[in-house]
């Protein structure tokens, strides 16, 4: 059985945005796309105005069940039109949004979400549930934020944000996987740091030493598997440098259809779990980043 795509509706233009990625996503990876809307229990307050996940405001259950439904209805006759051959389903999930699709992430290929939900204001930053969906979903996050140009894909290019240590290979494997579906190019970006009372020798201000070769060959080798597995994409370019991954990364997606970032998880099964690099990227990212889990 194919695992479809899950992207999660409210009805405003971030998740209309959200469902046009997928739709896309969904006809390049030749699988189904599922479209969800969560709805909230009738006696809960008002959500804040940084809500990053689409969800009913307090209301009766049958307003919040109709409701949902002519939402994900008009976000599944859209998909109809953009992408005629994606095979669509729509569902209004019972419950609050974060636990609602947690329980999709366990069987679809990514979740996609916009940046935030309706009712937020133009500008602000995604918002906590968002932020625990990217942290604990057991499948890739795809949070669709950033220029339109890089949201549409016009860069033809996907960068890969590789960890120090080799422990999140599914990511690599992901952004591979993204590359050879667009048929476009792959930039992976390592970045690591002098530690205390360490040397390294330097030519024009440019670490050049063991440190350096040790970056380079770390990043080659977490790239050669799915190189290997992947042979169509072209690795455009390896850069590994001393510095902060966060800023690195941000530089490399300005002229990118698609970050992907790796997330350990670790064996508990509450709290957040995105280190600075990953929610970093999730605020401040000009492009749609894909948040990789790795489990422990």
């Amino acid at each position: 059985m194919v695992s479809p795509l899950v992207v999660a509706v409210d009805g405003s233009p971030s998740s209309l945005e959200a469902v046009d990625w997928a739709a896309d996503e969904a006809a390049r990876q030749d699988v189904p796309l599922r479209v969800v809307h969560g709805v909230v229990q009738a006696n809960r307050p008002e959500p804040p105005e940084d809500e990053a996940l689409p969800f009913a405001p307090p209301q009766t259950r049958e307003q919040a069940v109709e409701e949902g439904d002519e939402v994900v209805g008009a976000a599944a006759e859209r998909v109809r039109r953009r992408a005629p051959g994606v095979k669509v389903t729509a569902e209004v999930l019972p419950g609050e949004a974060v636990n609602a699709l947690l329980g999709e992430s366990a069987g679809a290929l990514a979740l996609v979400l916009g940046h935030r939900g309706r009712g937020a204001l133009t500008g602000l930053l995604l918002g906590s549930v968002g932020l625990e969906v990217a942290g604990r979903a057991e499948c890739p996050v795809v949070i669709i934020r950033g220029e339109k140009s890089n949201i549409a894909g016009e860069f033809g290019r996907v960068v890969l944000g590789v960890r120090e240590t080799d422990d999140a290979p599914a990511a690599a494997e992901f952004a591979f996987r993204e590359a050879e579906a667009r048929n476009c190019e792959l930039h992976a970006v390592h970045a690591w740091h002098l530690q205390s009372g360490q040397d390294e020798a330097m030519k024009d201000g440019i670490p050049c030493g063991p440190m350096m070769f040790a970056a380079k060959e770390h990043l080659e080798e977490t790239l050669r598997g799915p190189a290997a597995r992947h042979p169509g994409v072209k690795v455009i370019s390896q850069e590994a440098y001393c510095g902060s991954a966060r800023d690195g990364l941000l530089r490399a997606a300005a002229s990118a259809d698609l970050l992907v970032v790796g997330s350990r998880r670790l064996q508990r099964a509450f709290g957040l779990q995105l280190g600075p690099v990953s929610h970093g990227a999730l605020h401040h990212a000009p492009c749609p980043v894909a948040i990789v889990p790795q489990p422990a």
